[in-house]
């Protein structure tokens, strides 16, 4: 499959020194994007809530960004990020310090609830720096100095697993030490400075509708000819369908990612209850901790392979090697066989994530990424929420091994649902 494995791949990207500023804004930014949930669960526990009302309050922020995320990344997309993402961010931010206050007085549940609605205003910053590379990539921008998309997308993998490891322990740390608030307090401050830094940087920002300009500018002659799925042709205003019912391949990456979201929520979550059957909770951070580690190298390395695969191919083929990698969680019964299952399996996560994101890129016009990558995350959050919500009580009715049963078959489910839906990802995605 690889040609080539180039160890050098990556000095390209650092040589676009426009992209500094704007990819760490978005770093900055997945801090508190990763933390959002988690945190939240930890300051209102720590606060004196009950479990219950911490689950709620978490299940309220994803819902919310479920419904309320991908349309703000589609106003972003039609608009521009530096007249979206302030407005936004500053309702995510309206959100949080009420939350905050309310914490910090112990105030009514209700008003927790009612907060956590404007946090799902969130702006998706790793959609947004695909979007602002895939702008200067595709556009032409750098000339032959461009980078490789499929490694900037390694990149981003690389950023994403270090904000997705670190952050939910930061915040963690910062409540438990300092105060409850503390954690989310930190979070929304560095979302801040990212927004700042991200706004700022105005001479990177896709301008709306790019993709239809260059492509018309590159078939000047061929008149007539169809735009691509999702696709708007010049003079149309702005106003466009949602991009998952007009891409039928988003709508396959939207089910592929909630299956990923499901069963990978299910392992963690899993993971911490067999580790306090076994009488040790610090087996679960160990393992977790070290699997994340190994998917962040892997993602790492995986960007350095030159693959002549079409896209499809390869997502296809990551699919069944991380179905069937973490569908053998079936064996897991003790803390040995949890570290090998989680060793292996972690070695496919990267790879997949990376491929999806570029088979998502190749699948909708350049000008219509944010919203595109932004439905597909909102599957994998949609399955996070679904996947560790059951496996609770299964857990709780019959044990850890139960609930890693049924982890199992929601990770078969990724390569058949990749499978089932061959013909619509071979016809859809260049």
């Amino acid at each position: 499959m690889a040609q080539k494995f180039d160890p050098k791949v990556y000095a390209s990207l650092l040589r676009v020194r426009q992209a500094y500023a704007f990819d760490a804004g978005c770093f900055l930014m997945r801090f508190y994007a990763y933390m959002m949930n988690i945190g939240t669960v930890t300051m209102v526990t720590l606060a004196g809530y009950s479990f219950f009302i911490a689950g709620l309050t978490s299940s309220v922020i994803a819902l919310s960004t479920f419904c309320i995320a991908p349309r703000v990344s589609k106003k972003v997309d039609e608009r521009g990020q530096s007249k979206v993402v302030p407005l936004a961010a500053a309702v995510t931010m309206v959100g949080l310090a009420i939350m905050l206050a309310n914490v910090s007085l112990h105030g009514p549940v209700w008003v927790l609830l009612a907060a956590a609605v404007p946090m799902g205003f969130v702006p998706r910053p790793e959609a947004l720096a695909r979007a602002r590379w895939t702008y200067l990539i595709r556009s032409g921008r750098l000339g032959s100095a461009a980078p490789e998309l499929r490694t900037m997308f390694s990149y981003e993998g690389v950023l994403d697993d270090i904000g997705f490891m670190f952050s939910p322990s930061i915040s963690i740390a910062l409540a438990s030490a300092i105060a409850p608030i503390a954690g989310l307090l930190a979070g929304g401050i560095t979302f801040v400075a990212g927004t700042a830094l991200l706004t700022l940087s105005r001479s990177t920002e896709p301008e709306p509708g790019w993709a239809a300009s260059h492509q018309l500018r590159g078939n000047a002659d061929a008149e007539g000819a169809k735009d691509a799925e999702g696709a708007e042709p010049a003079g149309r205003p702005a106003k466009r369908a949602a991009i998952i019912r007009t891409s039928s391949a988003v709508r396959v990456l939207f089910a592929i990612m909630f299956f990923v979201g499901a069963f990978f929520g299910v392992f963690d979550a899993t993971t911490v209850a067999l580790a306090e059957e076994l009488g040790n909770p610090n087996i679960a951070g160990i393992v977790l901790i070290v699997a994340s580690c190994v998917s962040m190298v892997t993602g790492f390395m995986f960007g350095m392979l030159r693959l002549r695969v079409p896209q499809y191919a390869q997502l296809i083929a990551a699919a069944v090697a991380i179905g069937c990698a973490y569908g053998s969680m079936f064996l897991i019964d003790s803390a040995t066989s949890l570290f090998i299952v989680s060793l292996i399996a972690a070695l496919f996560y990267a790879p997949l994530l990376i491929t999806a994101n570029a088979t998502c890129e190749r699948a909708v016009p350049g000008d219509r990424i944010t919203e595109a990558i932004t439905w597909m995350n909102a599957g994998m959050t949609c399955g996070m929420a679904f996947g560790p919500s059951v496996s609770g009580i299964i857990v709780d009715t019959w044990g850890a091994a139960a609930s890693f049963d049924f982890g199992a078959v929601l990770a078969f489910a990724v390569p058949v649902t990749a499978l089932l839906c061959l013909r619509i990802l071979k016809r859809n995605v260049p």
